[in-house]
């Protein structure tokens, strides 16, 4: 019933910078943390970013100063942008959110993952 979809990853030169979007869809009665994970080829899924309904963001530390996570409630979209692109920055990113649907008189709320879209960063 929810669906996250993400946009916006392709091939970029180091140094470069891409724009990531997640826009949620479905019976969606609100949205509460909203987050950034990659997955490169032979690793573990890490957590990039995170950010509250509210727009408090938090940041791993390799990202720190390079990505800025956003989101536009309104929409029900979050956003990555990613500057200062470094070939250790290529992976699957992927998007997920923490979010409350309503139905039959009940709230539920569970983890939505996007599909993932590829960055591919060359030296």
């Amino acid at each position: 019933q929810v669906q996250l979809v993400e946009s916006g990853g392709g091939l970029v030169q180091a140094g470069g910078s891409l724009r990531l979007s997640c826009a949620a869809s479905g019976s969606i009665f609100s949205i509460n943390d909203m987050g950034w994970y990659r997955q490169a080829l032979g690793k573990q899924r890490e957590l990039l970013a995170s950010i509250t309904s509210s727009g408090s963001a938090n940041y791993e530390d390799s990202v720190k100063g390079r990505f800025t996570i956003s989101r536009d409630n309104s929409l029900n979209t979050v956003y990555l942008q990613m500057n200062s692109l470094k070939p250790e920055d290529t992976a699957i990113y992927y998007c997920n959110a923490a979010v409350t649907t309503w139905s039959r008189g009940y709230y539920s709320t569970f983890t939505y993952w996007g599909q993932g879209t590829q960055v591919a960063v060359s030296s």
